[in-house]
C-alpha cells in the first residue's frame, strides 16, 4: 500500500482537544459529524486510526480514499 490520502468520517462533532488523538490529520466537525482526512502511510497506519477511533468510543460512518488528481507534466 503506497501513501493514500483517507477522509473518515465519524458521528459527533469533535472538540479540538481530539486533535492530538490524531495527529498529522487534519480534523473538521460540522453538522453532526467529524471529517479526519489525511495521508495515510500504510496499511498499519490506517488500522492504527481506526482502533484509535474505536477506542475514543466513536461510531464510524464511512472510509473512503480521496481521488488521485493527476497533473500532467511538461
Amino acid at each position: 500500500m503506497r501513501r493514500t490520502r483517507y477522509r473518515v468520517v465519524v458521528r459527533e462533532e469533535l472538540d479540538e482537544r481530539y486533535a492530538s488523538a490524531f495527529e498529522g490529520m487534519r480534523v473538521d466537525s460540522a453538522d453532526g459529524q467529524t471529517v479526519i482526512s489525511g495521508t495515510i502511510r500504510d496499511k498499519s497506519h490506517l488500522h492504527g486510526l481506526l482502533e484509535r477511533i474505536d477506542a475514543l468510543g466513536l461510531e464510524l460512518i464511512s472510509v473512503e480514499p480521496e481521488p488521485t488528481v493527476n497533473r500532467a507534466t511538461d
